[in-house]
């Protein structure tokens, strides 16, 4: 909010006597914002509050998983006092929104979800001309540098792993070290990923919560096998479970898996579960090359004592955000955005209202006979 009045004010142009000339940054009406299930509330605020800012109205569609979340969005407006049908929320399904981006009224779709289902949004937007941001998956990777803090490098590496259970886009799903501290990165990430304690979440002795959609127990098991029939080690984990307590709920142990290369799907594919690939590497352009090849392009991170080494890394890696001995985090004044098969535009920072508004060119001559 504090970014909105200069990123949202009028460029003026240099003075020209009789003229005036300015360029207007306007709304582009409604905004169809498609929120995600996994943080509900805080990616639909990263599109809602800009999109507002900028004079737009919103129509909000959650996941079918959080329906109720843009109801919240709804009355949290109307209470507030904005205008009537500022905020709505659009209960629909997924096959139906479609319809919703043929309306007229509706000037861009801003998507956060899967790679397929933004291909189809996409698709439908484009027939009428309107953009859309697109905010989709990620295969993040990791390097430990031979100059790391390696227990600091492996508490954040398996924090930005296992967090929400890895359902983030952003989460760490593969790590590759310098040979000269693989052994102690196994070691310590090993440790702490086995005292995860799996449970209701409102136990407050619960670390690692249960997964959300009924395929990914099953589709991590099979990316678990698939590593190590292709000579994987599988340290911890990796299999269908239920809660300790009452062996109910949809669970899957937290795996790390060393020894692994991108024969394996596990370093190929998204995961968004709990479990984390390690490979060994020899330099750091090994490892670079290795982060850098994805189809997808959300964030990496390097470990490493030396900004020089953190600035090589940068430049080398196709990326949305280049982290420095952390991964796994927003800053509001920075663009959140991807690269590749992970999205198109940005949200956060001033960058983050462009979406909302059109360029609309002022252009008066004071006087016609001069």
């Amino acid at each position: 909010m504090a970014l909105a009045p200069a990123s949202l004010a009028p460029e003026q142009l240099p003075e020209k006597p009789s003229f005036t000339r300015r360029i207007e940054k306007v709304p582009v009406g409604v905004v169809l914002a498609i929120a995600p299930w996994n943080y509900p509330l805080l990616t639909a605020v990263n599109c809602v509050v800009p999109a507002v800012l900028a004079g737009n109205a919103v129509q909000l569609k959650h996941s079918p998983r959080t329906p109720l979340c843009a109801d919240a969005f709804e009355r949290a407006f109307a209470a507030a006092g904005a205008p009537a049908g500022l905020v709505q929320a659009l209960p629909c399904s997924n096959e139906a929104v479609h319809a919703a981006i043929e309306l007229p009224q509706v000037g861009l779709v801003s998507f956060t979800g899967s790679v397929k289902a933004g291909h189809a949004v996409h698709a439908s937007a484009s027939r009428r001309f309107i953009d859309t941001t697109l905010e989709l998956g990620g295969k993040d990777g990791a390097y430990v540098a031979a100059d790391a803090d390696v227990a600091a490098a492996a508490a954040s590496l398996v924090d930005g792993a296992f967090y929400n259970a890895g359902q983030s886009c952003c989460a760490i799903e593969r790590v590759y070290v310098h040979e000269t501290v693989h052994e102690e990165f196994v070691a310590r990430a090993l440790e702490l990923v086995r005292a995860y304690r799996l449970g209701d979440p409102r136990d407050g002795a619960t670390s690692l919560g249960p997964l959300a959609l009924p395929s990914a127990p099953a589709f991590l098991r099979g990316q678990v096998l698939d590593a190590t029939a292709k000579g994987a080690r599988l340290l911890c984990g990796g299999v269908e479970t239920a809660c300790p307590a009452t062996g109910r709920g949809r669970f899957f142990a937290p795996a790390l898996l060393d020894g692994c290369d991108h024969s394996m799907a596990l370093m190929r594919d998204e995961s968004f579960g709990p479990v984390l690939g390690v490979c060994k590497v020899a330099s750091d352009a090994e490892a670079a090359e290795a982060v850098d090849d994805s189809p997808f392009g959300l964030t990496a991170c390097i470990f490493t004592s030396d900004v020089e080494r953190a600035e090589a890394f940068a430049a080398r890696v196709d990326v949305g955000t280049v982290f420095m001995n952390r991964c796994d985090y927003l800053d509001p004044l920075l663009p959140w955005t991807g690269a590749k098969a992970s999205g198109k535009g940005a949200s956060l920072s001033a960058h983050g209202f462009k979406a909302f508004t059109r360029l609309k060119g002022v252009h008066f001559k004071h006087d016609p006979l001069a």
